[in-house]
């Protein structure tokens, strides 16, 4: 009762001044990221100061998490989640807890695998009804914004499984939701992430009714029979093929009805050979009618996509002069580092887009598309080929690398540049109205593509391989043989404090995210591999171990595991920048400025110019001026100049924010917000979200 009489008193207290909300993730329904804002401004950004910290409370015990989301405001109330996936509405003017709410103490928590990260929620209203979305697991909640509690009539007890009403059964599968919906009128639009190998689940998007949760409609993004683009796949290629999903936001034009879906790489993400054509609607941008599912136009990005390039944000909404008119458009950034621009009615590119010839593959079985889209403007705003003058050591490794922009995947490797998290990544980027202004950060660090046979595991003869032994060859390549995580692949240290143990058997089973399945392995190895992690698994533990017959692969390669390429002092492996800012005029495709963001703090002490750092987060810009951004590896937030780039104000976090800030204002006063999450990157973790404002 306490929270519910704050949360009326802080309604309450906002009603009394002047507020501008952030109501959605990306700031407005088409994910401009734009504030219209300006008392914080270019003259005294210099002066911002904390407003105040909120720690959640609930990093695992290893003390290893991260935290993604875009905090929302409204009215005075700020909603968003934790590292371990509860819901928070927080007094925004003080950062005071109004209520929590916690997943794991829902009837089905036992039945569902919360330990992923999550970019954001979903507030809707209407007379008075105020409901809060937001996905953990394979559940979608719907939540009473006032008291945080689910809401009865919504789902079964306030949630839904997003499983259901799939193209077809996924068993265990993984499947979760790690980005925000999108509301048009009663619908709530939800995307998802499914796994990246082969037997994962299909992408399709659904619209739920927001207050009853049934599914109002449903679009394929792997064509079924009779639907179009359903001959870009082998015959039956919906009953087997997985991926094509939406897991990076969408973005709506409420006036149009129109709801904009990038989607990313059908599966298996790195061999082919099963899924001969295009495959549509993969790694495509897609408008469909927001009311009934409709496809309206699409357009694909990556034909028969080899190097998971999936579109990795919500799309951005931008009006630009073309010819003395004014063009609503749509602006689509890419992993690759391109940006696509379109008419948003018609799908029309607005600037040329050529389709050139790219290289063939050399694994048996594999059918690379020839030719791919490359807009004529803009220019990349990241590297995409590099030269032996550009590799800092290793050089002889370099010879021996595949080294061309869409050089698909082989067996001694293929430098990706950029690499597999881009370039443009989920945290998006931001576009000011007034001057038609696109601002983009990049990573700009090459990995590995590399494959190797599938080792087709003979009838066991011998004694089977302890823990230790599977371990090393199943999993250090990933995890680390000290199981701290690397790239991708998270921490297993403290792992049974976070999963289950038959959580941690359907993973080896089936996969999960980047995880392929290790289903081939024996059961007596699976079962060592589990009590290796540290589980307790009693002699007479025998059932479930069984390996799932359907996911026996039938690709004669499989990915070698992600790689960052690096060199012996652990940066990256080319010479600088390492991370980028950008400002792209989208009415004449020409840079405005671009600059290094992030540094290396020893670096710039021995006299290096500031090099840039990987980085995940993304930009805002406000009416003042300003384009704010975290998301470096140097564990800063900063403020520049949107006309010139120039650095007006810089801060650090108690971790590093790579997550993308929301500004708002209470009572006429301006705020800042972040999520100081850490945890990737080798970076510490913490559980703290900052706010910041003028004294």
């Amino acid at each position: 009762m306490r929270a519910i009489a704050l949360l009326l008193l802080a309604a309450g207290c906002a009603s009394q001044g002047p507020n501008t909300d952030w109501r959605v993730a990306g700031g407005d329904p088409g994910n401009t990221r734009f504030s219209p804002l300006d008392q914080i401004n270019t003259t005294n950004v210099a002066q911002l100061r904390v407003a105040w910290v909120y720690h959640t409370g609930d990093l695992p015990p290893d003390q290893h998490g991260e935290i993604q989301a875009t905090p929302i405001i409204v009215d005075g109330v700020l909603y968003t989640t934790t590292p371990a996936l509860a819901v928070i509405a927080l007094h925004a003017e003080s950062g005071t807890l109004l209520w929590r709410f916690d997943p794991r103490t829902t009837h089905d928590a036992r039945r569902t695998d919360i330990s992923h990260v999550n970019r954001g929620v979903v507030y809707w209203a209407d007379a008075g009804d105020e409901r809060i979305f937001f996905t953990a697991g394979r559940r979608l909640y719907a939540l009473d914004a006032r008291s945080g509690r689910p809401i009865p009539t919504f789902g079964d007890s306030g949630s839904v499984n997003l499983a259901a009403g799939l193209s077809r059964a996924i068993g265990d599968a993984y499947l979760v939701a790690t980005s925000p919906g999108a509301i048009y009128k009663d619908l709530l639009i939800q995307g998802m992430r499914v796994g990246e190998e082969e037997g994962s689940a299909p992408g399709d998007v659904r619209a739920y009714d927001v207050r009853t949760g049934a599914i109002r409609w449903t679009f394929h993004t792997i064509p079924h029979p009779g639907e179009f683009g359903y001959d870009t796949w082998p015959p039956g290629g919906w009953a087997t093929a997985g991926g094509a999903n939406s897991w990076a936001g969408l973005s709506v034009d409420t006036v149009r009805g129109i709801v904009y879906v990038p989607t990313g790489s059908a599966t298996p993400d790195f061999y082919g050979g099963a899924r001969t054509g295009a495959n549509l609607f993969a790694n495509s941008l897609v408008a469909l009618d927001a009311a009934t599912g409709k496809r309206l136009w699409h357009f694909q990005t990556v034909h028969h996509d080899l190097w998971d390039r999936d579109l990795p944000a919500a799309p951005n909404f931008v009006t630009v002069t073309r010819g003395g008119a004014r063009v609503d458009a749509v602006a689509q950034i890419a992993k690759s580092g391109f940006v696509f621009l379109f008419d948003r009615q018609s799908g029309k590119p607005l600037f040329d887009i050529k389709e050139r010839a790219v290289s063939a593959s050399d694994l048996h079985g594999e059918h690379a598309w020839p030719t791919q889209p490359f807009p004529v403007k803009p220019a990349p705003f990241a590297r995409q080929t590099i030269s032996i003058a550009d590799v800092t050591e290793q050089k002889e490794r370099f010879r021996m690398l595949r080294n061309a922009f869409f050089a698909p995947p082989s067996r001694p490797g293929s430098i990706v540049l950029p690499g597999f998290d881009g370039g443009g990544e989920w945290g998006g980027a931001a576009v000011d109205p007034e001057t038609a202004t696109l601002f983009v950060n990049a990573s700009d660090v090459p990995w590995i593509a590399a494959m190797r046979e599938v080792a087709r595991l003979p009838p066991s003869t011998g004694a089977p391989r302890d823990g230790a032994t599977v371990y090393a060859a199943a999993c250090a390549a990933c995890h680390g043989a000290n199981r701290r995580g690397r790239d991708r692949a998270p921490s297993l240290i403290g792992l049974v404090e976070r999963l289950s143990k038959d959580e941690v058997r359907r993973t080896i089973d089936w996969g999960r995210g980047f995880m392929p399945s290790f289903a081939s392995l024996p059961a007596v190895e699976r079962r060592a591999l589990v009590q290796y992690l540290g589980y307790e698994v009693a002699a007479s533990d025998t059932g479930g171990w069984a390996p799932p017959p359907q996911r026996a692969t039938s690709a004669p390669y499989e990915f070698a595991g992600y790689e960052r390429w690096r060199d012996s002092s652990g940066l990256p492996a080319i010479k600088p920048p390492w991370g980028t800012l950008s400002a792209i005029d989208l009415n004449t495709g020409e840079y405005r400025w671009r600059i290094p963001l992030g540094e290396f703090a020893a670096l710039t002490a021995r006299g290096i110019p500031v090099t840039g750092t990987e980085q995940y987060g993304g930009p805002i810009v406000t009416r003042g001026g300003l384009v704010f951004i975290a998301a470096t590896q140097d564990g800063k937030i900063r403020a520049f100049d949107k006309s010139a780039g120039r650095l007006l104000w810089e801060a650090m976090l108690p971790a590093p924010g790579y997550a993308t800030p929301s500004t708002f204002a209470v009572h006429g006063r301006q705020f800042v917000v972040v999520a100081a999450g850490g945890g990737k990157l080798g970076s510490k973790s913490s559980d703290t979200y900052v706010a910041f404002t003028l004294p």
